[in-house]
């Protein structure tokens, strides 16, 4: 069965879920965002890039490049959580979603760096597709409500640990360690709750951003 064959089937399947999970997505705006937006994640996961990884025979050099767009994101998306940890202060429970994040990013940042030896991403131009994802990032931060900016969050906390659980690999897979180290995440501790009482199922401005951002994850993938 050819790639073009199973997204199809894959499409298939989304509408089925989709379907009999309406009720539930209901109460569940946490949820209802992700099954909204399948179909962007199906697309990243049949990417050459996702499939040579999962084959093993992806370019070095293709996956040196993505880690240092990535290292640029974020550097660059963890300054924003500082700048937010500290400028929302109401209601109680998202200002300390902001410094929880901060904190996580913060530290994930100084371990990515030191890995690599890198002092900074001043030398690092980013990509067009990095620094579309960037900039969108900021338009939210800077034009929305605060809770909007979580929402933005979620798509590449969600979309690496789904992607991580579809790959199949060995552990003799050069690529073994992105998927060990991205399959036992969870994104819901720190999102569900929040975003659950805040935003409800018809809130279009929610569902708007979180496709904008899987979109933008799917462009990373693309031009990596």
């Amino acid at each position: 069965m050819d790639s073009t064959t199973v997204f199809a089937f894959c499409l298939i399947c989304i509408s089925s879920v989709a379907g009999h999970n309406y009720k539930q997505q209901e109460k569940d705006i946490y949820e209802s965002l992700w099954i909204s937006s399948l179909d962007l994640a199906y697309k990243t996961l049949y990417l050459d890039f996702v499939q040579r990884m999962e084959a093993g025979d992806l370019p070095a050099e293709r996956y040196v490049n993505f880690t240092i767009q990535d290292a640029y994101y974020l550097v660059k998306v963890t300054d924003m959580l500082q700048n937010l940890s500290t400028s929302v202060q109401n209601p109680a429970d998202l200002s300390e979603f902001f410094r929880d994040r901060y904190k996580s990013y913060s530290s994930f940042r100084d371990y990515f760096l030191n890995m690599y030896f890198l002092k900074g991403v001043s030398d690092i131009k980013p990509t067009p597709a990095i620094k579309k994802y960037v900039s969108d990032y900021e338009t939210v931060m800077n034009t929305k409500e605060p809770i909007y900016f979580a929402v933005s969050l979620l798509p590449c906390s969600r979309l690496w640990v789904w992607l991580a659980n579809k790959v199949e690999m060995e552990q003799s897979n050069a690529y073994y360690a992105w998927k060990k180290d991205n399959m036992d995440g969870h994104p819901e501790k720190h999102y569900k709750k929040l975003l659950n009482k805040y935003l409800n199922f018809k809130d279009k401005e929610a569902y708007r951003i979180f496709r904008m951002q899987m979109q933008n994850e799917r462009n990373f993938f693309a031009s990596s």
